[in-house]
């Protein structure tokens, strides 16, 4: 701890955003950099608080809380407060693989288990990691580091997203050979394709790390789906072990029952976020091949992350309007009483697309808007697809719920009477969440699943149904975040390591 009473004398502080109605104009990243002397007087603000939760990942009513990589929150915060940025980079790189997009996406439970948090606003965490690296980038210290030697083990990796990255890091690192196979047309997964530009940049950000892994001498073997493409039993042949980092890419559909759903203009938040990405980095949208909203009024349904990204893409088309629905109730502002810390804050949370749809259209103008200067509908379910007379969407139908009282069927919550109401929409982004991995590669090795479709393995070994064969990520746990995807695949690079080697040194 670098001041004894800086949690006391400084107030938190986070970067400057370009504004809104200027950012929606491109597809840059919209945060700017602090100086170095402002991340020094944040990072005075962590207290040796003597049990730090930051760092201490775990799960609290199935949410996370604390860092999930288990990253030195408190020494890499004094070491910047001292000016000590190499040192900084060296405890983070310890147990993060990639700082630079964790420092970007994580919603960071660190800062909401971050004991200053209890009486004031938490230590500006995430901000600091971000910074940290990208001062090791920009400084050049950040270069290949390689095994010195190699064991003459070879193992495949499928899946590029974070924890397929982790997971190919870690196994190299231990001198295997690795091999990482993906479908797309780039690496990267959820990282490359999944995560807008503005809010993740592909090519100086994820970019640069798999040109720096490849650098390490990770092969990577792109436009090759396990499964189809590839058998997954020709794997089996080929590797000493196998890791399946596959994601969890079958997407919630809630509404497959309800009347209009199959009306044309209706997709999923992916297949218009995938899409929007690889046409932008293919022609910077030129060759037309995405999914455009320009002039449409644009309903999202889904909140989270993916529906913020929904948002903030179908503003930088040039939507006519946009609205999101949620079903649930909107969170409070401050903890509830059956919320308390060190559990996820379960707050009212304004995100970047929220901030610039309220920059960009006036609110107030419709009709029975709940919430002003807010983009988001809450407490809602649409009811109807409204569809025209060429098979294409025109408008949904929606009711108002109740959440404090049940159903008789059951159902958590009861419609309002009267509440029924019609909006316009020409274009209708499902954020619903994911259900489980696909299953072509289980059905082809006849791997073992759990209940919810997802490949049966133990968290902490990692090891499947199949001998010699591992699953790390949201393959094994289910849809989560991008810093447990990471901790399960430098896990999981631990346990084949063992596997291969009869020990371990992988932490």
């Amino acid at each position: 701890m670098g001041d004894p009473r800086g949690f006391m004398t400084v107030t938190r502080q986070t970067p400057h955003e370009r504004a809104p109605q200027e950012r929606i104009l491109d597809w840059n990243e919209f945060h700017e950099h602090m100086s170095e002397d402002a991340l020094k007087q944040q990072g005075s603000r962590c207290m040796d608080c003597g049990i730090p939760f930051c760092h201490t990942g775990g799960m609290l009513k199935g949410m996370a809380t604390g860092c999930p990589v288990n990253n030195l929150i408190p020494e890499w915060n004094d070491l910047v407060y001292r000016g000590h940025w190499r040192e900084a980079l060296d405890r983070l790189h310890k147990t993060n693989n990639f700082p630079e997009f964790t420092g970007r996406v994580c919603p960071a439970p660190c800062e909401g288990a971050c004991c200053l948090g209890i009486i004031e606003p938490a230590v500006t965490i995430k901000n600091i990691e971000c910074s940290i690296i990208d001062h090791g980038w920009e400084n050049g210290w950040v270069v290949p580091n390689g095994p010195t030697s190699r064991t003459g083990k070879k193992v495949a990796v499928v899946g590029s997203g974070p924890s397929g990255l982790a997971c190919a890091a870690q196994l190299n690192a231990a001198g295997h050979e690795v091999t990482v196979f993906e479908r797309a047309d780039r690496i990267g997964g959820l990282l490359m394709y999944g995560i807008p530009n503005m809010k993740l940049d592909k090519r100086e950000v994820v970019q640069r790390r798999v040109d720096l892994m490849a650098a390490e001498g990770i092969k990577f073997v792109t436009n090759t789906e396990i499964g189809k493409t590839l058998p997954a039993k020709q794997l089996m042949k080929d590797f000493d072990a196998v890791v399946f980092c596959v994601g969890a890419t079958k997407p919630n559909d809630f509404f497959a029952k309800t009347p209009g759903r199959n009306s044309g203009g209706i997709h999923m938040a992916m297949e218009f976020l995938t899409k929007n990405t690889k046409s932008l980095l293919d022609s910077g949208h030129t060759d037309g091949n995405y999914i455009s909203a320009k002039d449409k009024h644009v309903i999202v349904i889904g909140g989270g992350d993916t529906g913020t990204d929904c948002i903030g893409t179908s503003l930088r088309h040039g939507c006519k309007s946009l609205v999101t629905f949620e079903i649930v109730p909107r969170s409070p502002d401050e903890r509830a009483a059956n919320n308390p810390w060190p559990e996820w804050p379960k707050i009212f949370r304004v995100d970047y697309g929220h901030a610039e749809a309220a920059a960009k259209f006036d609110y107030s103008q419709v009709a029975n808007k709940q919430y002003a200067n807010d983009p988001r509908e809450f407490a809602i379910q649409t009811s109807e697809f409204l569809t025209d007379d060429q098979g294409h969407v025109r408008g949904l139908k929606t009711v108002r719920v109740d959440w404090s009282k049940k159903a008789e069927n059951g159902a958590p919550f009861t419609v309002v009477p009267g509440s029924e109401q019609e909006w316009p929409a020409d274009l209708v982004l499902f954020a619903l969440g994911f259900s489980g991995p696909e299953q072509v590669i289980a059905q082809e090795l006849g791997l073992e699943v759990d209940p919810r479709s997802n490949f049966k393995a133990e968290y902490g070994n990692y090891a499947t149904s199949i001998p010699k064969v591992f699953a790390a990520g949201d393959c094994r746990r289910g849809q989560s975040l991008v810093v447990w995807a990471i901790n399960e695949g430098r896990e999981a690079a631990r346990e084949c390591d063992r596997f291969l080697m009869g020990s371990t040194k992988l932490p």
